[in-house]
């Protein structure tokens, strides 16, 4: 029972977490990089870097999430 409530705990982190990093991605206009200085992007060259990083980030989240999803439809059966 314990070891369900921990991964409920983590499914939900998982869920608010994944939620914020896909809303912070660009979609048609600049997303991140918006927020930080608009599409010139002369003073903020590392903008780039920075989506990088949150794209490897989405993806962990999204595996966290998913192995959660899969661990909890086993535990609950």
């Amino acid at each position: 029972m314990l070891l369900t409530a921990v991964i409920i705990t983590f499914h939900l982190i998982a869920s608010v977490v994944l939620i914020v990093f896909i809303l912070l991605h660009a979609g048609r206009g600049g997303g991140l990089s918006d927020m930080f200085g608009g599409a010139g992007g002369g003073a903020m060259a590392g903008s780039t870097v920075v989506e990088k990083n949150l794209d490897r980030l989405t993806v962990v989240v999204a595996i966290v999430f998913t192995f959660t999803s899969v661990l909890l439809s086993m535990r609950l059966d």
